[in-house]
């Protein structure tokens, strides 16, 4: 499925096609929570890295989040104008892009079965949790999707 997204006020906009667009997992780790959380929470769907198509990528800025005082590979985009948060790309796993669900325009899909995994490492104390949870390391999107295994599939089980 073909997913358009942009920031708040305009300046940063793009496209990337998902194969399961489903917002996926509701992140409450605090790079997510202060980044992009407004519940307390940032929501991912998964993408494929190698169709993001960008316009006005002049107003993106990347943030690295420090995890236990060494810096992430992660890239977290936003737009430097408004501070919108866009999406998320990990050189540790080239094909794969994440963008926020509060940044996509396009009308999602509801997820098949109710899916949402939560990642509730370091939640604020304020945010209630949802069910299907995990405390796993930052190794999650590996475990989520095992090789050879779709975000569908998961989502499926």
């Amino acid at each position: 499925m073909l997913l358009e997204g942009s920031c708040h006020c305009g300046a940063v906009s793009f496209r990337v096609e998902s194969p399961h667009p489903y917002p996926y997992q509701r992140c409450y780790c605090s790079i997510c929570r202060k980044t992009a959380g407004g519940g307390g929470y940032a929501i991912n769907i998964g993408a494929q890295a190698d169709t993001l198509e960008v316009t006005g990528a002049e107003h993106k800025r990347v943030y690295h989040a420090r995890i236990d005082g060494t810096q992430s590979p992660g890239e977290r985009h936003f737009c430097g104008t408004c501070a919108s948060a866009l999406w998320v790309h990990d050189p540790r796993w080239p094909e794969l892009v994440h963008p926020f669900a509060s940044a996509i325009d396009t009308k999602l899909p509801v997820p098949p079965n109710g899916c949402t995994c939560c990642w509730t490492a370091r939640p604020a104390g304020w945010s209630p949790t949802c069910g299907r949870t995990t405390n796993a390391s930052m190794a999650i999107p590996r475990r989520a999707w095992p090789s050879g295994t779709s975000a569908g599939d998961w989502c499926a089980e």
